[in-house]
């Protein structure tokens, strides 16, 4: 009696251990670099407040739209999926984030260190390994399909 509930709770655990969605598309976890839960890793950047104060507004005026350019250069590329402004004030000083489709540290840093505000001193940058959905990369074709007006 003992080995056949011991036999029943394995096959039990087996059975929804091993279950698949009804909708899962291999090709495209495939295509995504997806896990077996529908996820990956990712780098999660968070702009804070630089060292440098900038108060010619013509200057600052030049290095947030090339910050923005950047921002829409990556993001073409397949390498920036999330980017955006943190809209209150904090204690910690963030400015923003964004969350790069790159594998290592090294990738996440070489990608920031284009951007011109960055490179200024404007944003001083933390780099954090995360773990997310693999479809993040997929929302960016919706977005433009909903953006009426460009920055």
């Amino acid at each position: 009696m003992k080995s056949f509930l011991s036999l029943s709770v394995f096959l039990f655990s087996f059975v929804f251990a091993n279950a698949q969605s009804k909708n899962f598309n291999q090709k495209l976890a495939d295509s995504l670099a997806a896990d077996a839960y529908g996820m990956r890793t990712y780098y999660l950047v968070i702009l804070k407040t630089g060292k440098t104060e900038i108060t010619d507004k013509t200057q600052m005026g030049k290095l947030m739209k090339g910050h923005l350019s950047n921002i829409k250069k990556l993001a073409a590329e397949n390498k920036l999926i999330i980017a955006g402004p943190m809209l209150e004030d904090n204690p910690n000083h963030y400015e923003g984030i964004f969350i790069l489709n790159v594998k290592t540290k090294e990738d996440a840093e070489n990608l920031v260190s284009t951007d011109p505000a960055v490179k200024a001193g404007v944003f001083d940058i933390e780099y954090y390994k995360w773990y997310g959905s693999a479809a993040l990369p997929l929302y960016l074709k919706f977005h433009e399909k909903i953006t009426k007006q460009s920055f």
